[in-house]
């Protein structure tokens, strides 16, 4: 899983390929690799192990050229961070390939192809497809049929790049279950993993759909289907610019994203709300239709995303009076479940290119839920173009592996869904009107909690010598508090765990002492005085706490044990999204102080699209 770039141009395409990488390394960085056929018509590689800054100072002592390449930035899935694992991966000096999701009978054709005499090099799934290939091409294919052949012997996800010095001016690109898209230059071509590495030459794509196999020169495009008949795909003009993609003033991006969260905020509720009103339309020509027949709305989302489900359980629930379950796409899509009657699938992830929540997708459609909605901020990805309904969040690119801005206005476009259904179910018109003002207002809300930056950096300086924190939070807050731990660990290494704070009692506690921050989070609501009860268990155990707090909730400092910021007065309803930005901010700060890689955490990457 990782990252594809490739380019059929009249230019040396090495440098295009390289920007590429560079765009695309937040996906994927524990090896890169290029490969070009060269005005020799010879097949040229170099890899590297690391980050693609390690392979652009290899390039630089190579001398490697050419007008057709492919190139790589990797995310082990079989097979350790090597120069031998590393793509591109190339058969007898012949074909070369470049692979982005998981083969899953790689070890039966890995053991017909070595009965034919062909060696391996490497412990990756990968390898087996540019053998294959390169059997079909010594067979007396060309290189589109022999790609035809080769994937069909396939089982798994799979986006393709592939180039040969029997065609030497000719990209092969292919897809199943993987995203890759097209990019139309003048005189030229390319493919990419994502629209963001072809920004610099293009703004014009095309999104491969399943099963599609294309052949491009640098003047031609041909694209078939999975059984070889030629298909045509539409031409659509990207709106994204490159000044999106830069840091501009900021240090990270992560901390560039978490500013943006206001302006985010407002551009997912543009043209969305008017006169108090919740506009349905905005989710999909069919919406009013589908939503006057939900009695049960089934969400499926992983990591962040499914963080924003649970919070948005509690609102469908508590403000709609809708029943609502949440779960894991990759336990929903194994665990056989059962279709309850007119239930709503709405599906969530940043990228709409996640494996298991496309795969959980699937599942429910064939198990006969009624209708899906996806919340996403990919407009072209996959489940985008598989769902019945959309709602775009509108966070714009999103760079940083751990996810700030997409979860907000995911939040956001959660918090729509609730009104445009819970008006169907007896929700007051005066309750409607107020959550769509405690919306409108949202965005000076961030703003005014970006403002304890200062506070949270020198808060920060508690967790430096520590190894284990643990968040708690009540009700809608919960998956707030869970939030934040999956920030401080994802990006500062330390060990963190977050529990509803009414079950501390039942086994956690044991773990409190002053080594151990404990966070909390405490917005002015009817759980307050419980929290608080749970908090002074902490402080009798002589567990150092932090807690975010409304200023009205009466929660002040009481010595170097207790440490509280607050947090101006937020409405119930929308205080997950408030309470969020401060935990986004710590996180960040520590992992500043740790010196880690904020950006591109280890052994993590940003769009998860295999299983």
């Amino acid at each position: 899983m990782c990252g594809i770039v490739g380019a059929a141009a009249e230019r040396d395409v090495v440098p295009i390929l390289v920007e590429g990488l560079k765009r695309l390394e937040y996906r994927g960085y524990d090896s890169a690799g290029i490969a070009v056929v060269n005005y020799g018509e010879v097949i040229n590689r170099v890899r590297m192990p690391g980050k693609v800054k390690a392979l652009e100072e290899a390039l630089q002592a190579a001398h490697l050229h050419g007008g057709t390449g492919i190139a790589h930035t990797r995310w082990a899935t079989h097979g350790v961070p090597s120069e031998s694992n590393a793509h591109p991966h190339i058969c007898r000096e012949s074909v070369a390939v470049v692979h982005n999701g998981i083969i899953e009978n790689h070890e039966t054709l890995r053991r017909r192809l070595q009965d034919q005499g062909y060696e391996f090099t490497s412990e990756t799934d990968t390898e087996v497809i540019v053998h294959q290939i390169h059997a079909y091409v010594e067979q007396g294919h060309d290189l589109f049929n022999a790609v035809l052949r080769a994937t069909a012997d396939l089982e798994g996800a799979y986006a393709l790049g592939v180039i040969s010095n029997t065609e030497p001016g000719a990209l092969v690109a292919a897809r199943r279950g993987s995203p890759l898209i097209i990019g139309v230059g003048i005189g030229e071509h390319f493919i990419a993993s994502d629209i963001s590495a072809l920004l610099p030459v293009t703004q014009r794509f095309i999104f491969l759909q399943e099963g599609d196999i294309a052949v491009m020169t640098r003047e031609e495009l041909n694209i078939f289907d999975s059984v070889g008949k030629a298909v045509e795909r539409p031409i659509h003009t990207s709106e994204l610019s490159l000044s999106a993609m830069d840091r501009g003033e900021f240090r990270h991006y992560m901390m560039k994203e978490i500013h943006e969260q206001p302006a985010a905020i407002a551009e997912t509720l543009e043209g969305r709300i008017s006169g108090g009103r919740v506009l349905e339309a905005a989710f999909g020509t069919r919406a009013a239709e589908i939503f006057d027949e939900v009695e049960h709305v089934q969400i499926i989302a992983c990591g962040t995303s499914f963080h924003a489900g649970l919070i948005a359980r509690y609102w469908l629930e508590t403000l709609a009076g809708i029943p609502a379950n949440v779960e894991v796409a990759s336990e929903f899509r194994y665990r056989k479940p059962v279709a309850r009657k007119n239930s709503l699938i709405v599906t969530i992830s940043q990228s709409g290119e996640t494996a298991d929540t496309l795969a959980a997708l699937q599942e429910a459609r064939q198990r006969g839920f009624r209708a899906s909605l996806a919340i996403c901020n990919v407009p072209e990805s996959s489940l985008v173009r598989e769902s019945d309904l959309v709602l775009m969040t509108r966070a714009g690119p999103e760079i940083g592996v751990a996810s700030t801005k997409a979860f907000t206005t995911q939040l956001v476009a959660l918090m729509l869904l609730v009104i445009a259904l819970g008006r169907r179910h007896d929700m007051p018109e005066e309750i409607q009107a107020s959550l769509v003002h405690q919306l409108e207002a949202l965005p000076r809300k961030v703003e005014e909690v970006l403002e304890l930056d200062g506070a949270i950096q020198r808060l920060a300086e508690l967790f430096v010598d520590k190894h284990h924190a643990l968040f708690l939070g009540r009700g809608s807050q919960y998956p707030v508090a869970m939030e934040g731990a999956l920030k401080l660990k994802e990006i500062s290494y330390i060990h963190a765990e977050s529990y509803p704070a009414g079950e501390l009692k039942h086994g956690p506690l044991a773990l409190v002492d002053d080594d151990m921050p404990v966070v909390a989070v405490a917005p002015n609501n009817e759980l307050l005085e419980k929290l608080k009860s749970n908090l002074q268990e902490v402080r009798a155990r002589g567990g150092q706490l932090i807690v975010f707090a409304d200023k009205q909730a009466g929660l002040e400092p009481q010595g170097e044990d207790v440490r509280v910021i607050g947090v101006a007065p937020t409405e119930d309803s929308i205080a997950p999204v408030v309470y969020t930005i401060p935990l986004q901010l710590l996180a960040y700060h520590v992992a500043v102080l740790k010196g880690t890689d904020i950006d591109q955490p280890r052994n993590l990457a940003k769009s998860v699209t295999v299983e």
